[in-house]
């Protein structure tokens, strides 16, 4: 059986994938509209707004891309008492996304509003409240996710900095996902690396990478270095850099490195491509991919979204054709794997 042809088989079997996502829920609002003039007010543009929007966005835009793939997915966090947070809680809903861990707090629903006109960012508006839960919170959360642990086949930890993943969640719910012999990926934090021992993976960007070993990655050296580092203090499975427009680099105990090109042809929007990276990888893990098949798979995942404008997902046909399409293409043959002594 060739590797696409392996992939393929990858993908019938997400419908089944069950996948438990724990972080910093947002909602997305997108303002379209045109700009003709420049304000007499101040030297900025006048939009003429011609329509709005909302996404899941965060740890719910990693839900989303699950969900659209065609798995199934619950999500704990929480959310603002406030029109906002039921517009978040809607679009989930309406996703078929499972909502009952999802609790509701005396603070502002974190909510990310851009304006977008002729295709291009104008601004961004961000309101939000980092501030630390009150315990009684965490100790909700880690009910919600105690309640649905044993129905997962992976475990996903999406880290935006917001508050939800603290200390006190992540001792209790590591251990809990790791006595269970689940699958626990991470979106991370600099603050919370050291906390993150033994989990599967981690998908950290160049930058966040970076941070965890304390200096700047300029160089592949550097890169392949620090992810060493990295899987040596935390004893991980796998660690995932993502590079942007280089695409990502796999890094696994026992010293395999796999390099995986960029596959995106035209890159419109990045907003959310970390999303779909994890949220990808995660589910190709829990329908029974390896570390190099669930990578390559975020890859082209990633490869889709980019494309799009806004905070996009990729639907399980467009994944399809891309992997086919990759499958037979010289920039595919040229990821690479190979074995280095740790």
């Amino acid at each position: 059986m060739s590797p696409t042809e392996t992939l393929n088989g990858l993908l019938a079997r997400f419908r089944r994938a069950r996948v438990l996502v724990i972080g910093d829920l947002m909602l997305d609002e997108f303002i379209w509209g045109k700009v003709s003039r420049i304000s007499p007010e101040a030297p900025v543009p006048v939009v003429w707004v011609q329509r709005e929007s909302v996404m899941p966005g965060g740890a719910a835009n990693v839900a989303n891309n699950i969900r659209a793939l065609g798995g199934s997915v619950s999500v704990v966090g929480l959310i603002g008492e406030d029109r906002w947070g039921e517009l978040l809680l809607s679009e989930l809903a309406s996703r078929a996304i499972d909502t009952g861990g999802i609790i509701r707090v005396k603070r502002p629903t974190t909510v990310k509003t851009r304006v977008i006109a002729h295709h291009q960012q104008v601004v961004r508006v961000d309101r939000e409240q980092p501030e630390a839960l009150p315990d009684g919170a965490v100790s909700r959360l880690i009910e919600a996710v105690r309640t649905r642990l044993a129905d997962a086949d992976a475990v996903l930890l999406e880290d935006y900095g917001k508050g939800v993943i603290t200390r006190k969640l992540l001792e209790a719910v590591i251990p809990t996902a790791q006595s269970q012999r689940k699958i626990i990926t991470v979106d991370p934090k600099e603050e919370h690396f050291d906390l993150y021992q033994g989990v599967t993976a981690l998908t950290p960007n160049r930058m966040e990478a970076g941070q965890a070993v304390g200096r700047e990655l300029k160089t592949d050296a550097q890169i392949q270095q620090a992810a060493r580092e990295i899987l040596q203090r935390l004893r991980g499975q796998a660690v995932l850099v993502t590079l942007g427009e280089e695409g990502m680099w796999l890094f696994e105990q026992g010293g395999r490195e796999t390099r995986i090109p960029t596959v995106a042809q035209e890159v419109f929007d990045v907003a959310g491509a970390g999303d779909t990276v994890i949220g990808a990888f995660t589910l190709a893990l829990a329908s029974g991919a390896d570390m190099v098949q669930a990578a390559r798979i975020a890859n082209d995942a990633a490869g889709i979204v980019v494309g799009k404008l806004g905070v996009a997902v990729a639907t399980p046909q467009e994944l399809r054709a891309k992997l086919n399409r990759a499958g037979l293409s010289p920039r595919r043959r040229a990821s690479r794997s190979m074995s280095i002594k740790p």
